[in-house]
């Protein structure tokens, strides 16, 4: 799950069919917006059919084929586009009946030029927050019901989790753990007896807090980044003075009732006295197999 975003820049598209004046308005606003430059009308509707992050509209009112408030108009039928505040500038249609015109077609408000680029920076401030907070509450919004799915999700699992012979560790989308069972952290103390058995440390996959996956294209990753499976991957873990321990390592994603990837779960198990009961007998095989071909040929001497 991803945090919730910082506040971006404001996305302001501006209208207007003489190069001069984008010009102009680039120069006034390009330190504290975005700004996306329309030549005309329809190109302006072109980019708004493409484009759901425009926060606020500046739209000159005089131009050929589609003028401003025509613009304006069409770019109300739009679903989305329908509360994106327009902000008429010109210098030529600035009698009452035009100002008035322009609210009708949509405008929040209605600028003459020249116009004091302050006064237009500080309206746009207070016309693109709306858009800008409803984004912040959509992520948080987002974020919540993420969370409250991977809870739910893990409810569902706690009650197998503790009585499975393995450690199971659940992660959010931004790889933080929400939750193990008591397997992991036997697991851990059996890697690193004398320490202070934190995952990161002992995994090489989070920070010494278990916060952020430092491990990248491994099976974790790989479940919340790629929506992959892997099942049984070994692990060879290197421990104090040099011993090497060994896991098998399984990670699936978790998924919303939406069908997002809204967080993982990864199975651990310590394999190492097994892998070397197992390689201990390949040995004694081994010396089997060659005592027997040199008794062999012994006997044929």
């Amino acid at each position: 799950m991803k945090s919730v975003p910082l506040v971006r820049k404001a996305n302001v598209l501006a209208v207007d069919d003489t190069p001069a004046n984008l010009i102009a308005l680039e120069a006034v606003l390009a330190h504290d917006y975005n700004l996306i430059e329309a030549h005309s009308g329809v190109e302006a509707l072109e980019i708004l059919k493409s484009r759901h992050d425009i926060d606020v509209i500046l739209m000159d009112v005089q131009m050929p084929e589609m003028d401003g408030y025509q613009t304006a108009t069409a770019i109300k039928k739009m679903s989305h586009c329908a509360d994106i505040p327009i902000v008429f500038v010109t210098a030529v249609y600035k009698e009452e009946a035009f100002v008035r015109k322009g609210y009708q077609a949509g405008g929040v408000d209605y600028f003459g030029k020249p116009f004091d680029p302050d006064i237009l920076r500080m309206k746009l401030a207070i016309y693109s927050s709306f858009r800008l907070k409803a984004d912040i509450l959509k992520a948080k919004e987002q974020q919540l019901r993420e969370t409250e799915e991977l809870l739910q999700a893990g409810r569902k699992l706690s009650s197998v989790l503790e009585g499975l012979p393995v450690g199971v560790i659940i992660a959010d989308m931004s790889g933080r753990i929400c939750q193990t069972n008591g397997n992991v952290a036997r697991i851990c103390k059996a890697l690193d007896p004398s320490g202070d058995h934190s995952y990161g440390k002992i995994l090489g996959w989070w920070d010494e807090e278990g916060q952020i996956i430092k491990e990248r294209g491994g099976p974790l990753a790989r479940a919340l980044e790629a929506d992959q499976t892997s099942h049984n991957e070994v692990l060879k873990i290197s421990c104090d003075e040099g011993a090497e321990k060994m896991l098998l390592c399984s990670a699936s994603p978790l998924h919303g009732f939406d069908g997002r990837t809204v967080g993982a779960v990864v199975v651990l198990q310590d394999v190492t006295e097994s892998k070397k009961i197992e390689e201990d007998l390949e040995q004694r095989i081994a010396r089997f197999i060659s005592l027997g071909v040199e008794l062999q040929h012994s006997s044929t001497h």
